[in-house]
């Protein structure tokens, strides 16, 4: 990478890409190899040993064993390390794999037991924290509420912003300030690093399902934190300990993506803006949440977040009959969970997503959740209206929340 300050679009094509010359290449390879010949017993050892202990290879010892390292891994670690202003980047094999990672990592370093969530949070997250298989005790509360609830054991502060799938923001420099020191893991998938940069903002550690917009194209899962060296060196560990190494092939998807991220996220978001104005004005529709449209009470929006994302929910006068008919009705928005792809996605998160989220923290029943993609805006606002009047209801009545379910959960 060159040594003077880049535009963030320039970072997302050149990160990551700085050995390929010496390699004679122009395309990123890919290194699928599982395994590595050792050049000696005593080298290749010396290497095993500083990978298994959270660093990278010894040159005279080689890569040795891909639950390691692999070199197509590291390079999109070191793109997505320069889009987040970070020092480096350790990637997984999904986004609830690094969150399992971060936690673990967190928690064997600080010595304490105790995290703090602040919700709303991915139905998957809060509920691996709730599950008790990370040996945390885990407190929620609101962002208002964080001061009050750090504890003198508590390990790690968990914030989502914009929250899935309510689209709540949180002030992240708050939050830190509320910490008292406390490192803050901040989830910034549905922002991305074009439009939110919370290291920046104090938080210790930026986790990103790397499924969503990173990858954008809905054939990669993946997830990655970027962070300070040292927490990278204590994250490596456990992946190496619990095998949790990203794929090489996934690694150079994800690579490739970043390239186009800035273009993607801020075509998605055009075409968000358009579908909120129209959304605001349906009388189907109760309520849409956006950011922005609250008046933005916090004031973060052009300080924290440099634009509103390309994620949409919004309430149905008609419940959750309604909000289940919708989901069904339309035909350019695929019925899918995830998000952030090229192709717009219609979920009901209550159902789904956030199904094994306690009743009282659970997303209401009447939320519909768009991913808003690269199609044209009208045509996905004619196929949301088609749906929406397909639908409309009969009465105003409010039914009941879908009945809980085992757990396990999509994003």
């Amino acid at each position: 990478m060159t040594s003077w300050p880049l535009h963030p679009d320039s970072v997302a094509v050149h990160a990551g890409r700085e050995d390929l010359a010496d390699l004679g290449v122009h395309a990123p390879p890919i290194d699928l190899s599982t395994t590595n010949p050792l050049p000696g017993i005593e080298a290749g050892g010396l290497s095993y040993e500083a990978m298994a202990g959270g660093g990278t290879p010894v040159p005279e010892g080689g890569a040795v064993y891909a639950r390691l390292w692999n070199p197509t891994v590291a390079r999109f670690e070191s793109a997505l390390a320069g889009m987040e202003h970070a020092e480096a980047a350790v990637a997984f094999s999904s986004g609830m794999a690094a969150m399992t990672a971060a936690v673990l990592a967190t928690l064997k370093e600080s010595g304490r037991r105790h995290v703090l969530a602040v919700r709303p949070l991915y139905g998957g997250t809060d509920h691996l924290l709730a599950s008790g298989l990370l040996g945390a005790e885990v407190t929620y509360c609101s962002a208002s509420r964080v001061a009050a609830s750090v504890r003198p054991d508590t390990a790690m502060i968990v914030l989502e912003t914009p929250a899935n799938p309510t689209l709540d923001m949180v002030d992240i420099r708050a939050v830190v300030e509320a910490a008292r020191g406390v490192p803050v893991l901040v989830d910034n998938t549905f922002a991305t690093p074009v439009l939110q940069n919370p290291l920046d903002l104090g938080a210790a550690m930026v986790l990103h399902s790397a499924t969503k917009y990173l990858g954008g194209h809905g054939d990669v899962i993946a997830g990655v934190i970027a962070c300070g060296h040292q927490e990278a060196a204590a994250l490596r560990r456990v992946r190496a300990v619990t095998g949790g190494l990203l794929h090489p092939l996934a690694a150079y998807l994800l690579h490739r993506g970043l390239a186009t991220l800035p273009v993607r996220v801020r075509a998605q978001q055009a075409n968000a803006r358009r579908i909120v104005a129209w959304l605001t004005t349906h009388p189907g529709v109760a309520r849409v949440h956006y950011p922005g449209l609250d008046g933005d009470p916090l004031g973060l929006l052009g300080r924290q977040m440099s634009g509103t994302g390309a994620m949409i929910s919004m309430d149905l006068r008609g419940g959750y009959e309604q909000a289940e008919r919708v989901t069904s009705a339309t035909r350019l928005f695929t019925h899918a969970v995830s998000l952030g792809g090229v192709d717009s996605l219609i979920q009901h998160p209550a159902a789904l997503t956030h199904r094994p989220v306690p009743p009282d923290a659970r997303p209401a029943a009447s939320l519909v959740r768009l991913s808003i993609g690269l199609e044209d805006a009208d045509d996905l606002i004619a196929d949301l209206d088609r749906a929406l009047a397909a639908t409309s209801p009969l009465d105003q009545r409010l039914p009941a929340r879908p009945a809980d379910a085992p757990a396990g959960a999509a994003s």
